[in-house]
């Protein structure tokens, strides 16, 4: 009495047995398979056609000690949240999958012990390279990734100098949101943002006055505070309660503080936007499309960043060489309601600095 096998319990089909049905050599079947070797097209069809049919699927570790590689990246990242680092990957992903390549994601914290074991664990795997990553551009991970023997590219976090790095174009994003205003006939564009120690602080606020000035329009001191909702609820307080003209915009540094700016302006009457425009900056979608009105934000195009983060890992991985130095990305202007638009769409930036 034959038993039939029990799920999950049958051989994986072999290459010889894929090699048979089509009628070829193992070693022809190894090459079409491998896009290698010299044939016709209808043969290399057939034998894929015949290895997806009989459900085939290569060995990776002899893939990998075939071509010296391990089809694996590492992800390093202090981004504890993943507000920044998981929009990266998802476009790190786009850009590895179609070549084979899987991602592991490691949260190093602030904690160089930590981050030195990630590394440690990456270099066991021999991963093929990685690429770092965090939560603000101005500081680097807890760990030097100089000396590494392998393909480091830095995405959205301080890198280390010679080396390939991407960032979004921040002033670029603030100039169109600025240019946005100013095409709806606002003329008194506040700037309210977060903490003096970020460097995307004065980086933006330098781009909100160096555009006023372009467009020939009243200068405003930035206000600095929290990256919070409550901080933009109380800068309403100092903007608001002076006896000089109201201003009847706000550019604001991320989308908590847009959003706690636009309630603390609902509860004095104030109507956004006929009264005010507010513009945040992250397009962190959970923030802005339920705020009331929905929140025109600049998004940083992080998944397109992480994109182009992957695809030169890839070419340094393939020993090619890739530009040295930081590429600054365009960012986007997502268009809601709360500066005056009644339709949600999208204004790319037509150039990028750097």
């Amino acid at each position: 009495m034959t038993r039939t096998p029990r799920p999950g319990t049958m051989k994986p089909t072999t290459l010889r047995e894929v090699a048979v049905a089509a009628g070829v050599s193992v070693a022809t079947a190894s090459k079409a398979l491998n896009g290698q070797g010299r044939m016709t097209p209808e043969t290399r069809t057939l034998i894929r056609e015949t290895a997806e049919r009989m459900g085939f699927r290569p060995n990776a570790l002899a893939q990998s000690l075939l071509r010296n590689r391990s089809f694996t990246v590492g992800l390093l990242t202090n981004d504890t949240y993943g507000r920044f680092s998981l929009p990266l990957m998802a476009g790190i992903s786009e850009a590895l999958v179609d070549k084979g390549v899987s991602v592991f994601l490691c949260n190093v914290e602030d904690d160089p012990r930590l981050a030195q074991l990630h590394v440690n664990a990456m270099l066991d795997k021999r991963v093929d390279g990685i690429i770092a990553t965090g939560k603000r551009i101005d500081r680097r991970l807890p760990i030097d990734l100089s000396g590494l023997r392998m393909p480091v590219v830095y995405a959205f976090t301080e890198p280390d100098p010679a080396s390939v790095a991407f960032v979004a174009d921040e002033a670029g994003g603030v100039r169109l949101a600025i240019e946005h205003f100013a095409g709806l006939g606002r003329r008194r564009i506040a700037h309210v943002t977060g903490p003096a120690s970020f460097a995307v602080v004065h980086l933006r606020a330098q781009a909100h006055r160096e555009t006023l000035e372009r467009l020939g329009l009243p200068a405003f001191e930035p206000l600095l505070g929290s990256w919070s909702e409550a901080w933009g609820h109380e800068a309403v307080g100092r903007l608001f309660d002076r006896e000089a003209e109201w201003p009847d915009a706000v550019f604001c540094g991320n989308d908590q503080i847009a959003r706690g700016m636009i309630d603390a302006l609902r509860e004095r009457g104030v109507d956004v936007p006929a009264q005010v425009g507010v513009i945040g900056f992250d397009n962190w979608e959970i923030m802005a499309t339920q705020s009331r009105p929905p929140l025109t934000s600049v998004d940083m195009n992080l998944t397109a960043l992480g994109r182009e983060a992957g695809q030169a890992l890839l070419t340094l991985v393939d020993g090619q060489k890739a530009e040295i130095g930081i590429r600054k990305l365009p960012c986007r202007l997502v268009v809601r309601q709360s500066c005056g638009q009644s339709e949600a769409r999208a204004i790319e930036a037509s150039s990028t600095a750097g």
